[in-house]
């Protein structure tokens, strides 16, 4: 769900929006340095270092608790760029979580969230890890537990600009507010759907392909559109059916963050 209920006197658009998590994600590796160098090894496509909010997030750690220490970062990018995932909000958050904890800086979940919202909207739900329904510019968060369906993501071969969707004169800018309980009977919808089949025809013809199978929905401003399965067999049975030439995957849905199940081992293997 991605509705818009307003805008802000600086021109931010107000939402609501309900976020969960899935176990498909790029791959991060953090290695402690004592040299203060922040450094990224591994590329991501038309991202420099500089640019990369991985690094910006662990260099804002750093400014923010005067830590002298660094990290050497790798990465393995697998979920596409502007497909509407997440990604690069991800990576962020997994590095201010990771390096807090590597580094013993020893801020909590509160104050890494509100370093990561510097850095955008959807930082702060994967600093947090719980799946949530959001409001304001996508930082106001109230935990919620959703089901964890299997779901069968496609990902068109086109990158949305997000900046032009929020900016496009037919956009539905007056949604009506909803609450929890509407959404759980249903509610919902996603109001940059239409402005986003109208530029991007890719995405439009892969959700019309995938509501022949499921009720199929854009993954925020896209360009990913995705629909659930009660279990992997029938998502898989589907994806098979995918035409030539597209690109999918599937992965689980998780009201748990990953990063928080994997620093929870990674705490139980130290002791």
């Amino acid at each position: 769900m991605l509705r818009i209920v307003g805008r802000r006197p600086d021109g931010y658009h107000l939402l609501q929006t309900v976020f969960q998590f899935l176990d498909y994600s790029d791959w991060l590796w953090f290695d402690r340095r004592d040299d203060g160098v922040i450094e990224r090894q591994g590329e991501v496509a038309d991202v420099a270092p500089d640019d990369d909010l991985m690094v910006r997030a662990a260099r804002l750690l750093q400014q923010a608790t005067g830590i002298r220490l660094g990290a050497t970062m790798r990465i393995v990018k697998r979920l596409p760029m502007g497909g509407g995932l997440g990604g690069g909000s991800s990576d962020a958050a997994t590095a201010l979580v990771a390096l807090n904890e590597y580094w013993r800086t020893g801020l909590t979940l509160a104050e890494l969230a509100e370093l990561g919202l510097r850095l955008g909207a959807d930082v702060p739900v994967f600093v947090h890890g719980r799946a949530a329904w959001a409001e304001g510019v996508g930082e106001q968060l109230t935990p919620i537990t959703l089901d964890e369906p299997w779901f069968l993501v496609l990902v068109p071969a086109c990158s949305i600009a997000t900046g032009a969707v929020f900016s496009d004169p037919e956009l539905t800018r007056n949604s009506p507010l909803l609450t929890i309980a509407d959404f759980a009977k249903g509610m919902g919808g996603n109001d940059c759907a239409a402005v986003v089949y109208r530029r991007y025809p890719q995405v439009a013809a892969a959700i019309a392909w995938l509501e022949r199978y499921g009720d199929a929905r854009l993954t925020g401003t896209g360009a990913g559109v995705f629909a659930a399965f009660p279990d992997v067999v029938n998502a898989r049975q589907v994806l098979r059916q995918l035409p030539a030439g597209w690109s999918g995957f599937i992965a689980r849905g998780h009201n748990c963050s990953p990063l928080h199940d994997r620093l929870a081992q990674a705490r139980r293997e130290s002791v």
